[in-house]
């Protein structure tokens, strides 16, 4: 299914699923009108936490709709205002899982000029002969992730404002997923049954900030860490509608040119890993989401700080992916 949350009237939220003819339903006010009152669609976060047996719930609903031309519990989707799928997930973390990325921030952080070096002599002699992946070698022993503010997220075409201390605002082109079952020490064979679905993420990086700040060693904390940081949608795909997860096509675009391209293909760390990771002697409960990390890989780079480009008030950033849709945000 394709899960939605959105302002029905007012600032009420409500949850819906979308039709193959981009219609949203209503699927508490459908519960209602087919006597199904107890279904808990009260909220996303509800509805992933009641698992199969709600969604099985809103399928039935769905079809009761189709065959009854319930269009009082459609809403088209061009006409709807989108928040995040989830608006407040029970945590945040997001991942590095794609391995072109952190090579490119350490040619461009750490070696700075010695960065077109090491990409020659990457060129020359493969990648392992590089300084970058000497620097990075911890990395390959196990997947890495940070935890970020579940109370900064906001949906499609919301504004997101820069910073008062920061002067280079960036983008991050990201796939995430949201976990639907709970589960201690999951082995990566069985990680993939307790993804809910997946989404888009733009995880918006005050650089500069983010720079000073891990030189400390710690963070990010306020590289990462301010209002409307976290974009998520524009929808919530369910598991089962995304057959090779290992194989979407992602690009991220600002005032309409395309600045970044890539695939899951490219990820290093699979989800499935990334979970068995996290959930080393630790629960992971319905309602978490965990990014993947920004994607960069042999198509393009996932982030300005890769190319050295940055964003600006007025810019307006896309991340579009196939069967998910189009991210939408303006930066101010």
């Amino acid at each position: 299914m394709k899960l939605v949350t959105w302002l029905k009237s007012g600032d009420e939220a409500a949850v819906g699923a979308l039709t193959g003819d981009d219609e949203i339903v209503d699927l508490k006010a459908a519960a209602v009108l087919f006597e199904k009152a107890d279904e808990p669609f009260e909220s996303m976060l509800s509805l992933i936490q009641h698992g199969e047996v709600a969604l099985d719930a809103a399928r039935h609903l769905m079809l009761r709709v189709a065959e009854g031309g319930e269009k009082s519990l459609c809403t088209p989707l061009a006409a709807a205002t989108l928040l995040a799928p989830l608006p407040v997930p029970e945590s945040v973390r997001d991942a590095m899982a794609f391995e072109d990325h952190i090579i490119n921030c350490i040619r461009v952080m750490g070696l700075k000029k010695l960065g077109r070096v090491d990409e020659w002599v990457e060129k020359k002699w493969g990648r392992r002969a590089t300084l970058a992946r000497f620097i990075n070698r911890a990395w390959y022993d196990r997947p890495v992730y940070y935890k970020s503010n579940r109370f900064s997220v906001v949906g499609p075409d919301a504004e997101v404002t820069i910073p008062s201390y920061c002067r280079t605002f960036d983008y991050e082109l990201e796939l995430g997923i949201v976990i639907g079952k709970t589960g201690t020490n999951i082995p990566a064979s069985r990680a993939g049954e307790h993804i809910f679905g997946y989404t888009l993420f733009n995880d918006f990086s005050a650089r500069d900030e983010q720079m000073r700040e891990m030189k400390g060693r710690l963070g990010p904390a306020k590289g990462k860490d301010f209002d409307g940081g976290n974009a998520m949608g524009p929808i919530l795909v369910t598991r089962d509608e995304v057959p090779d997860p290992l194989n979407i096509r992602m690009e991220a675009t600002v005032n309409g040119e395309v600045w970044s391209i890539g695939s899951t293909a490219d990820m290093h760390w699979g989800f499935e890993e990334i979970i068995e990771a996290i959930s080393r002697d630790e629960t992971l409960y319905p309602g978490e989401f965990i990014g993947s990390g920004t994607c960069s890989g042999k198509e393009g780079k996932g982030c300005g700080l890769e190319m050295g480009r940055f964003l600006s008030p007025g810019d307006t950033v896309e991340l579009t992916a196939q069967g998910i849709g189009t991210l939408r945000n303006r930066v101010v």
